[in-house]
């Protein structure tokens, strides 16, 4: 035995190596991963009470990395498991958000995990497509709105105004504002928003459509009865003080009851506003029957000329019921201006029975109401500032120059 040699040849052929298909060793590789991926997943939905915070940071953390070479199938499976889990690790599912749409729609669609900070970082790196899912959110806080009105468009914007459980902060309303001035859409969504105050309504009366226009008389016209009443001691004290103080004019003068200026018509050469526009229907509206007008109606020239140059013709209806004019007056007014007052058919022209309507409609308080809103806005904060935010087309910051000063410079430089 200890002479026998083994024989390192074989007379026996070679056997050859097992080459196993690429394409089976891949589906191997992505099953197994499919399958880690699935078990990393079903740790972290363990319940808190049987897993330690640790252990399911750990899991994420392994199956983050799992997830940034892994296909977009699994990436998805992923996405649908780790939605409704209100512990899933935030790192994963901002991750998942940022992917292409067909994954991410389910974290920004769903997920309760994602905090606003998240939301606000995933909306500025992501596309449109992104950023319209996160505007159809069962809530959206306004800081989140915020960064989502920012890039201004029109599917993110209108998704995020139809949606009653997202909140706008005066920041957003009034970017949404301001852009609706060439885009009818918003201005219809903006009026069913209960954020919308009634300097949002009646400045954005002057671009509406005439659907609009009258949701928007329906809504912000009202009365000024309580403060009328909380008021009326000081108009008198006012008066005693010459009216002195600039600031309290003003705000007495939206207040009051009276429309017509009577110190007005004292200076005029025409014996009352009646008399003014019939001189305006003879012989046309000159700028200096737009400022007797404006003056004896109540108003500032500036706010008159606004008014009188309506396209739509609606504000010219609040003009005349204001002050107590007459429907005639109306049809006067419109010949001065030398717009049609007939149809073809001898019928009175459309657009001219619209604005009576209008005028029947509305009651003279509440026209006093929108009228005194309008000129206050419109002029209260005409300073040199402002006029020259107007002059270059630039909305002035609201806690710097006020409210007035941005309807100001809203319709003021709106070119329609």
């Amino acid at each position: 035995m200890a002479g026998l040699a083994i024989d390192q040849k074989s007379d026996l052929p070679p056997v050859a190596p097992i080459l196993l298909d690429a394409s089976l060793k891949d589906a191997d590789d992505n099953a197994v991963r499919r399958q880690l991926a699935k078990r990393l997943a079903d740790v972290i939905c363990i319940p808190s009470s049987q897993l330690t915070p640790q252990e399911r940071h750990m899991a994420g953390d392994v199956l983050v990395e799992l997830l940034r070479s892994a296909d977009a199938d699994i990436r998805e499976s992923v996405a649908k498991r780790l939605v409704m889990l209100n512990e899933a690790p935030r790192t994963i599912l901002v991750i998942l958000a940022k992917d292409e749409i067909r994954i991410a729609r389910y974290v920004l669609e769903e997920s309760r995990s994602l905090s606003d900070s998240d939301l606000i970082q995933i909306s500025r790196k992501v596309s449109g497509a992104h950023r319209a899912v996160i505007a159809k959110r069962r809530h959206i806080s306004d800081s989140v709105v915020d960064a989502l009105v920012e890039f201004l468009e029109e599917d993110v914007v209108e998704a995020l105004l139809k949606n009653r459980n997202a909140h706008f902060s005066e920041t957003a309303i009034q970017r949404i504002l301001t852009v609706s001035r060439n885009h009818q859409p918003y201005v219809e969504l903006l009026v069913k928003r209960d954020e919308l105050r009634p300097s949002h309504g009646l400045t954005m009366f002057w671009w509406a459509s005439t659907a609009n226009r009258k949701k928007i008389l329906h809504r912000f016209a009202v009365t000024r009865s309580v403060l009328q009443e909380s008021c009326s001691d000081l108009f008198p004290k006012a008066a005693a003080d010459g009216w002195s103080d600039a600031g309290v004019r003003k705000a007495l003068q939206f207040i009051e009851r009276r429309q017509r200026n009577r110190a007005a018509i004292e200076r005029s050469e025409f014996e009352g506003l009646e008399a003014a526009i019939d001189a305006a229907e003879i012989h046309g509206l000159t700028r200096k029957l737009t400022e007797e007008i404006s003056y004896m109606a109540g108003v500032k020239p500036a706010t008159g000329a606004q008014i009188l140059t309506d396209k739509g013709g609606e504000a010219i209806a609040i003009l005349c019921k204001a002050p107590g004019l007459k429907r005639e007056y109306i049809e006067k007014l419109w010949r001065a201006l030398k717009r049609p007052v007939h149809d073809m058919d001898g019928t009175m022209h459309p657009s001219l029975e619209r604005v009576m309507e209008t005028y029947n409609v509305i009651s003279t308080d509440k026209a006093q109401t929108v009228l005194r809103y309008w000129n206050w806005s419109l002029t209260a904060s005409l300073n040199a500032d402002v006029l020259r935010y107007i002059k270059n087309g630039v909305i002035p910051r609201e806690e710097e120059f006020g409210a007035a000063a941005i309807t100001a410079a809203l319709v003021f430089s709106h070119r329609g």
